[in-house]
């Protein structure tokens, strides 16, 4: 085992507290929509919604984070001919790993929200999510100094050390509210289109034990995210502005994302029939405070919806890894941007 992978594994035992309390996290944010507000549930432009994510962290180094996830949210009730109060179902699966022990958290949820749109555009929601994870960890691929031959780290000598990790099981319960403006609901015709969400979620509100059989890691800190996000059409040109920002506090630790992508309309959709998408090509620029600069790439073709960021550290973490960190999106939705469009048909 090499001395990077030794250092990383004793990190891990120095920082288990704090493993324990916080969560998963990923650089675009907007393609993580039950991540970030179970109140998301069902509120796009379209019926059915899927997205796949996975986020590779410190490459390069001998030892690293993997998180991948499945969501999937559908609308029930929906009307295009008027505004009409419906329901959104989400499910979510996410897998994170990481470190020699393979400490990792498995996760499923079922997310229920109602969408109630009041006209001129706005829209209300709000979401409850309930899940189930576990959390477990091998702690026999672990190297210790006491495992030292007088030439190398061997594996087969007894650690003297007691396996406490045998991992648990915990029920999670979350819950949010989100607001939503769109100008384009306001008009029959592909013009300049305006649109702000602002939202707030709350994860883990029933708090849940983390306990490993001889580690006590006490209770998960309850996890609030607050995010608000602006697209705007540049009058007159094909080019759009897609602006965001996220907050995450969960107890003691804060994270704080933000950043720009600039859009270009490589095709117009049509409003009225729905039968055609507008397509989009965007690049950007995100920050994560503190910590990395993430450059995204985003391509949007026939309601996929493809996206490429690179975690560039640029914290005091250089000093001791020089990498950084790559993430892919993937999402497919069937849009329905046609105001006078049936679930199943369209009378134009």
């Amino acid at each position: 085992m090499s001395m990077k992978k030794r250092l990383l594994s004793a990190v891990f035992f120095a920082v288990t507290g704090a493993l324990f309390a916080q969560d998963i996290h990923f650089s675009q944010t907007a393609q993580t929509p039950l991540l970030i507000n179970p109140a998301c549930a069902g509120v796009y432009d379209g019926w059915e919604r899927v997205t796949i994510n996975h986020r590779n962290q410190w490459l390069g180094a001998g030892t690293q984070f993997m998180t991948s996830s499945v969501a999937a949210d559908i609308n029930l009730g929906k009307d295009s001919y008027r505004d009409k109060a419906h329901v959104g179902i989400g499910a979510l699966f996410y897998n994170d790993i990481g470190g020699d022990s393979k400490f990792g958290t498995q996760a499923g949820s079922l997310t229920v929200s109602g969408i109630l749109p009041v006209g001129g555009g706005h829209t209300f929601s709000a979401g409850i999510q309930g899940g189930f994870a576990s959390r477990k960890a091998d702690y026999t691929a672990l190297t210790f100094t006491s495992q030292w031959n007088g030439n190398e780290y061997d594996q087969s000598l007894l650690s003297g050390e007691s396996n406490g990790l045998s991992g648990y099981r915990y029920i999670d319960a979350s819950a949010g509210l989100l607001y939503v403006y769109d100008a384009s609901k306001n008009s029959f015709q592909r013009k300049d289109n305006f649109k702000v969400q602002f939202g707030i979620g709350g994860y883990h509100l029933n708090r849940p034990m983390m306990q490993f059989n001889s580690v006590d890691g006490g209770r998960l800190y309850r996890k609030f995210v607050i995010h608000t996000s602006i697209n705007s059409d540049i009058a007159m040109s094909d080019w759009s502005i897609d602006a965001s920002a996220v907050q995450f506090i969960q107890g003691p630790h804060f994270e704080t994302i933000f950043g720009t992508l600039l859009k270009y309309r490589l095709k117009d959709g049509t409003k009225i029939t729905g039968y055609n998408q507008d397509a989009y090509f965007g690049f950007g620029m995100f920050y994560r405070l503190k910590d990395a600069l993430c450059p995204t790439v985003l391509i949007d073709w026939r309601g996929f919806k493809l996206g490429v960021s690179y975690d560039a550290t640029v914290s005091s973490m250089r000093k001791a890894y020089t990498g950084g960190s790559i993430e892919f999106s993937l999402s497919y939705t069937n849009l329905s941007h046609a105001l006078f469009k049936t679930r199943n048909h369209s009378r134009f």
